[in-house]
């Protein structure tokens, strides 16, 4: 589950790229700043970062070294002096009161424990430092998350998904802004947007899901076909949607700041 096949996330995320995107803007910066990108993917949302801090420095941090290395290729000739990678785990991240600012995007869902990633987070800022995140929330991808588990109690599948674990956690936004108070943080705000993505044929689709969202499922078919079996009867579910194709997508936004004099 810590692994990815990151070349080709790299080359489909543009739906991520877009969620970040308006995110980044909510983080005020003088460009002089150290910052942590929790969950820095491949580098394509760390390399708008980057932009913005042409006197600072960003941590690339990520649990996956498939995702850390494509990034470093993406990143260091252009950041070379700006940029720093760590494979590591983001409810314990390796830095101690150093971070003027945390940044993340499409990560925090896929943590299980919130409670003590808002602790590393916490611990990681400097006083007065500033988180600003955005993560699946709220009802996010209910429709193919239940369509997958019809799946899965199917008898072709069924027998495959008797040890499943969900790997998400898609909090709401009250659940978050107290978790947030409780592991110290002030000012904190949480809201949870709609933000549906389409993709434009099914091929598209197969690629996306199978990469992105579905990846969890597919680690317990252990044979290609039944992995290609399950994944096509989902596209063709998608196919009778109207829009076609669509990923139902909420986003939970998060800000909150260190207590403290930076």
């Amino acid at each position: 589950m810590r692994e990815w096949t990151a070349e080709t996330y790299h080359r489909v995320s543009d739906p991520m790229l877009a969620f970040a995107v308006p995110v980044l803007t909510r983080l005020p910066l003088d460009g002089d700043e150290t910052v942590i990108d929790v969950g820095c993917g491949t580098g394509r949302v760390t390399e708008l970062l980057l932009e913005r801090l042409p006197a600072g420095r960003v941590l690339s941090v990520d649990l996956s070294s498939n995702m850390l290395n494509v990034a470093r290729r993406y990143l260091s000739d252009r950041f070379q002096r700006q940029v720093g990678f760590a494979l590591a785990d983001a409810t314990a991240l390796p830095v101690s009161a150093r971070a003027d600012a945390i940044f993340s995007t499409a990560t925090f869902h896929w943590v299980l424990d919130h409670p003590a990633l808002f602790r590393s987070l916490y611990a990681a800022l400097r006083p007065g430092g500033r988180l600003v995140a955005q993560c699946g929330g709220g009802p996010n991808i209910r429709r193919l998350r239940e369509r997958c588990y019809a799946l899965m109690r199917t008898p072709a599948f069924a027998p495959y998904f008797t040890a499943w674990r969900e790997p998400w956690e898609f909090a709401d936004a009250a659940t978050t802004e107290r978790r947030l108070h409780d592991a110290g943080f002030a000012d904190a705000q949480a809201s949870v947007e709609a933000s549906p993505v389409l993709q434009p044929d099914a091929a598209a689709y197969t690629e996306f899901v199978t990469n992105v969202i579905c990846r969890p499922h597919l680690t317990y078919l252990p044979e290609e076909p039944l992995r290609a079996r399950f994944i096509e009867r989902l596209t063709e579910q998608a196919a009778a949607d109207s829009p076609r194709y669509e990923l139902d997508y909420w986003r939970l936004n998060i800000d909150a700041r260190k207590p403290g004099m930076p």
